[in-house]
């Protein structure tokens, strides 16, 4: 089936602009459509750079058009379940951006409004297409190693984020630490309980917002494996990725990848490139996979690779560290996630 996929791009920030250039420059089955943001101009002067015709304010003004098959929505995250709902009621496919939302009961009503129109819904978790995790995830599953028994992820930003951002961002589980649970339920599968520490140990600013910047957070799986992440707002040697599941008969591991390969040695020792400096170098090419995929399950009509439980659990994880956190104890997910 050769045919191209029509779709829009609501919302045309840092994340839905790098979209756009995704699906108009490496992903030919793909047509983009249109664009839309309530910031027009911002909107039209993406739209200018990569020559789409079509630039609206108002979403609803492009539900009716019987031409598109699906949306990809990379607003402000207190928009996305509304939106959601709106297309789900246009019979419409959804890509959405994480998080779902901050709150359990608006995600609840909208994956039950996907689920009602019968429409594909899949949530922007993009580190599941990166080559090494997913090559991580198929060692472990195809069993050849053995049971797992200890996952560890280390996950470092280079540097803060802006306050504006940090003080709309829902906290470090929810806007950082969310990419970790959801590797973590890619590679191992559902969380049964939480414990979270926490600090803030380089920013004190975040201290007036109620923030942290670092965190330790121990898992335990509903399978019996035991896992840890680390995260830091600040890795002053770049992005920080690196992730190991050790198992019964062996360990399989990813580790940071660098600028290039080359490594110079002098007389002060060997020398290797840089990692990557931030996360859209890092991910770049996980960006356009995952649209790729999404195309072609709506294309095919194939299940997701990262449904809305997954979106929803992320967020579940997220809010149970949080409440671990402030509690000082373990926390089960039960607790949190009303299933």
């Amino acid at each position: 089936m050769n045919r191209k996929v029509n779709i829009a791009v609501i919302g045309t920030g840092r994340i839905g602009s790098m979209h756009v250039a995704n699906i108009v420059r490496s992903i030919p089955e793909a047509n983009l459509s249109a664009i839309c943001d309530i910031r027009l101009d911002v909107a039209q002067a993406v739209a200018d750079e990569f020559g789409i015709e079509r630039v609206v304010k108002d979403y609803h003004d492009l539900l009716a058009d019987k031409e598109i098959e699906a949306y990809l929505i990379s607003s402000s995250t207190n928009t996305h379940t509304f939106i959601m709902k709106d297309i789900a009621a246009a019979g419409k496919h959804i890509f959405c951006e994480k998080p779902l939302s901050m709150d359990l009961a608006s995600i609840d009503d909208a994956l039950a409004a996907v689920e009602k129109a019968g429409v594909k819904l899949q949530v922007g978790f993009n580190r599941r297409f990166d080559k090494s995790f997913q090559q991580v995830h198929q060692v472990v599953d195809s069993g050849e190693i053995g049971r797992p028994c200890v996952l560890r992820i280390t996950s470092r930003d280079p540097e803060l984020p802006a306050m504006e951002f940090l003080k709309v961002s829902g906290g470090m589980f929810l806007d950082m630490s969310i990419h970790d649970f959801d590797m973590a339920r890619f590679l191992i599968g559902d969380v049964e309980e939480i414990y979270a520490t926490g600090g803030v140990l380089v920013a004190p600013e975040l201290n007036e917002i109620g923030d942290i910047d670092t965190n330790i957070i121990n898992l335990k799986f509903a399978n019996g494996t035991l896992g840890t992440i680390d995260n830091s707002r600040q890795a002053v040697y770049g992005y920080d990725q690196r992730l190991e599941v050790f198992c019964s008969n062996g360990v399989a591991m990813a580790t940071n990848e660098t600028v290039n390969t080359t490594v110079v040695g002098n007389p002060s020792g060997f020398h290797s490139s840089r990692i990557p400096h931030f996360f859209m170098q890092r991910y770049a090419p996980c960006y356009v996979e995952e649209i790729k995929q999404f195309i072609e399950c709506v294309r095919e009509d194939k299940p997701v690779p990262v449904t809305g439980r997954d979106g929803r659990m992320a967020v579940v994880l997220g809010m149970a560290a949080g409440k671990s956190l402030r509690e000082n104890r373990p926390v089960k997910i039960s607790e949190i996630s009303g299933e």
